[in-house]
């Protein structure tokens, strides 16, 4: 495998994914500060749903451009984790 197409960049978009599901974990924790309404929360939910996507993708894109995987590998993978990761 190659040192990344986008210079391993797309796993940014999974911390990014991590750290808000933790805030809207923490939202529902009694002695939290800052109370988020439900509104609020679901759009979190969300933005968690459209960046592992959106991880999914650039993962299987950097993986394509890298000549790691061939065009019929890229639709197969990117399809399956999809479709795995429910997204």
């Amino acid at each position: 495998m190659s040192g990344g197409y986008f210079g391993w960049k797309q796993f940014e978009l999974q911390k990014m994914a991590d750290a808000i599901e933790q805030i809207a974990l923490d939202n529902a924790k009694e002695d939290w500060d800052e109370k988020y309404s439900a509104e609020t929360v679901d759009e979190l939910h969300e933005a968690i749903r459209l960046l592992r996507r959106a991880y999914i993708y650039v993962q299987r894109i950097d993986w394509l451009c890298s000549s790691d995987d061939t065009e019929i590998d890229f639709h197969k993978r990117l399809h399956k984790q999809l479709k795995d990761q429910d997204v």
